[in-house]
């Protein structure tokens, strides 16, 4: 079998969307702000997002929380747990959980209740791509870059199984049955 991956969003389409993102946060947001990563997929649209943010004037300090409900499969477990935890105190700060797409809700409801617990004056979340038909928690992300069809996603940070995290854009991976493998 081989596989290619068709592109669902465009580089150039999530650059400019990182942009608009990042004038609606600088917007809305007081000094002190603490930009908290949502790892692993989130990782090369939060870079991105960050850069934008500095563009858009602001200097936000970063951080990395890993947390799973994936493990190596294509649909969450319902269980979620911590990974890696921040080490920066979030008590009276702003905090914006960065997170590559809301989908069940869990890992994001996690970690917002997680900031909120720990004293954060307040948790706003952005997500790249959100499927609104998944839910299985209440939670509605504060800013979105893309609503996206009910499709397992790869690329920008996204993978299946670790794979296609690199690609430049977000894409569905279609497998052709009728090609042999290289």
């Amino acid at each position: 079998m081989s596989r290619r991956v068709n592109v669902l969003f465009a580089a150039e389409a999530i650059a400019a969307r990182n942009a608009e993102l990042a004038k609606d946060i600088a917007i809305s947001t007081q000094d002190d702000l603490l930009v908290i990563a949502v790892l692993k997929g989130s990782f090369v649209f939060a870079a991105d997002l960050i850069r934008a943010l500095h563009v858009a004037g602001l200097s936000p300090e970063v951080e990395f929380l890993s947390l799973s409900s994936y493990r190596d499969q294509t649909e969450s477990s319902g269980t979620v747990r911590i990974v890696h935890d921040i080490e920066s105190e979030v008590a009276g700060r702003d905090v914006l959980l960065v997170d590559d797409i809301l989908e069940s809700g869990r890992t994001l409801a996690y970690a917002k209740d997680l900031m909120a617990a720990r004293g954060a004056r307040r948790v706003r979340t952005c997500v790249l791509l959100e499927k609104p038909n998944k839910r299985a928690v209440s939670i509605h992300a504060d800013l979105v870059g893309f609503v996206c069809p009910d499709l397992f996603v790869v690329g920008y940070g996204m993978d299946v199984a670790h794979a296609y995290r690199e690609l430049p854009f977000v894409g569905v991976v279609e497998v052709d049955p009728d090609v042999a493998p290289h």
